[in-house]
């Protein structure tokens, strides 16, 4: 039996977190470690370890994942002054939860990459 990522203990009640956006298909959660003011894991409930196993089956989604970034940018007030929207893939980007997950990062000056 393949373990449970920590994303998947969320939703079951196993791991505790505070869910700040749920619905049929995704949910968010503020990220433990944040790396700027605010900082937002939007996390898919279907497990796919990176985004190299993505299909066309995914399209809609991945398509939700960045609408649910840009509403929640509003919502907590960063849409105006910017964000930044990420996934990491793969150990040269350092992705340490292998369930993918879109970062939205903003609310002060980010660094350019």
């Amino acid at each position: 039996m393949e373990n449970k990522s920590v994303f998947e203990m969320i939703l079951s009640g196993d791991l505790k977190s505070d869910i700040i956006y749920e619905d049929n298909q995704i949910f968010a959660i503020h990220d433990i470690n944040p790396i700027a003011k605010i900082h937002i894991l939007i996390i898919p409930k279907k497990k796919i370890a990176t985004i190299n196993d993505l299909s066309i089956d995914d399209i809609d989604l991945i398509g939700s994942m960045f609408l649910c970034a840009k509403d929640l940018a509003k919502k907590f007030g960063i849409d105006q002054s910017g964000y930044r929207l990420l996934f990491n893939t793969n150990d040269d980007a350092m992705q340490t939860v292998f369930h993918i997950h879109l970062h939205l990062i903003g609310g002060e000056k980010l660094k350019n990459i």
